[in-house]
């Protein structure tokens, strides 16, 4: 593989990402539509905006991380719980 076809593939994956991320903002006004995501995908030259925060996103700030203090905001950290059940049968 080439250089120039390795370097289009990275930047085909991550219009992927992208549009990945469209799809799970946080607000559910701000994702696109399905239709939209067929041509994004399917079109090289729609430009594809930048996804805003995503609804589901555990993780730490800059300023946390580098703080040496250990109190923590709780907008700055976004747990999510989720229960899964497995049915079976009798």
């Amino acid at each position: 593989m080439d250089s120039s076809s390795s370097a289009l593939r990275t930047h085909e994956i991550l219009r992927c990402i992208q549009i990945g991320l469209l799809c799970v903002q946080e607000r559910a006004e701000d994702r696109p539509v399905m239709s939209t995501v067929m041509v994004m995908l399917g079109s090289e030259t729609t430009a594809i905006p930048q996804p805003k925060r995503p609804g589901f996103c555990v993780g730490r700030s800059l300023l946390e991380t580098e703080s040496s203090s250990s109190t923590q905001r709780d907008d700055e950290l976004s747990v999510n719980q989720i229960t899964l059940s497995v049915i079976d049968a009798r």
